[in-house]
């Protein structure tokens, strides 16, 4: 009897198993799963910013698919991506796919789906696609426009710069902080040098307030040492005479008092004074009238 399995048919199933699983190995590491069933649709896009075959499709940032085919069709001239999305997603009327670029480059599929509820796209579909500017394409449609106007005003502020540079007052100005600096540097020298006899000085005169306190201590025990009850009764027993004096020199009662207030005393004295002026005068004028002298 004749042997169905000889060596060669079983070379030939041996490598048609080990294709089939180098096959099934490469689209297992690209993130196709051959075993999982899936639904396919289709996007065009003029560009495609780098979009690899099993880039991830996401709604929301969970993954749904992947990117099963990138071809470019040249009657259009268009980019054709073949999705690959899970069996159980249903695409309503009106969703897109937009290409997303992160900033180190790489392309990754976005579905934006629509409020339709009841209608849907049919597997193997054309869905519209959108392409998402990346974060180049913003620096170049935003941010060099406005480096341009300000390149003018660089140059502007640049020349501004040179000219105060090539200024003298500034050379002038540095010079004098140089100055400023070495004298500060002195001053602060000298500081250093009389800090410690500001502190010795601080130091007497501390002792000095020291020695003041205690003398004014000593003062304050002597004073309360004083009997000062018996000498203010001294001092009002005085001022009580005073009074009594003041009061009987004011009073026409007594002596005092008549010589001190009696204006007829004081007439009497006045023209007893002008007599005896008159008298002194008329004796210088004839002294033999009132001087005898005899000579024996």
């Amino acid at each position: 009897m004749k042997k169905v399995f000889t060596k060669e048919v079983l070379i030939a199933i041996a490598v048609i198993v080990s294709i089939g699983l180098l096959y099934w190995g490469i689209n297992y590491l690209k993130g196709v799963n051959l075993f999982t069933p899936a639904n396919y649709y289709t996007v065009s896009f003029e560009k495609v910013n780098g979009l690899k075959v099993s880039a991830p499709v996401t709604i929301n940032g969970f993954q749904v698919g992947l990117v099963s085919n990138v071809s470019y069709d040249y009657n259009d001239g268009n980019i054709d991506v073949e999705l690959s999305l899970d069996k159980k997603l249903r695409l309503p009327i009106g969703s897109e796919a937009m290409i997303e670029t992160d900033m180190l480059g790489t392309s990754t599929i976005a579905l934006v789906l629509s409020n339709e509820k009841d209608n849907f796209y049919e597997v193997g579909a054309d869905i519209p696609g959108k392409l998402q500017g990346g974060l180049m394409d913003n620096v170049s449609n935003e941010l060099l426009p406005s480096v341009s106007q300000l390149l003018p005003k660089v140059d502007s502020i640049l020349a501004s710069v040179n000219n105060l540079l090539a200024n003298p007052a500034l050379n002038e100005s540095v010079t004098r902080l140089d100055q400023i600096t070495s004298n500060l540097e002195q001053l602060t020298s000298q500081l250093n040098k009389s800090v410690p006899g500001i502190f010795n000085n601080v130091n007497t005169l501390s002792e000095d307030l020291k020695t003041v306190s205690g003398n004014l201590s000593d003062m304050t025990t002597e004073l309360n040492a004083v009997p000062l009850d018996s000498t203010m009764r001294s001092i009002n027993e005085t001022m009580a005479n005073l009074k009594e004096i003041t009061d009987a020199l004011k009073s026409d009662n007594s002596s005092l008092g008549l010589l001190m207030n009696d204006n007829g005393l004081y007439n009497h004295l006045d023209q007893t004074v002008l007599s005896l002026d008159s008298l002194f005068k008329d004796i210088k004028t004839n002294p033999k009238r009132y001087i005898n002298v005899k000579v024996f």
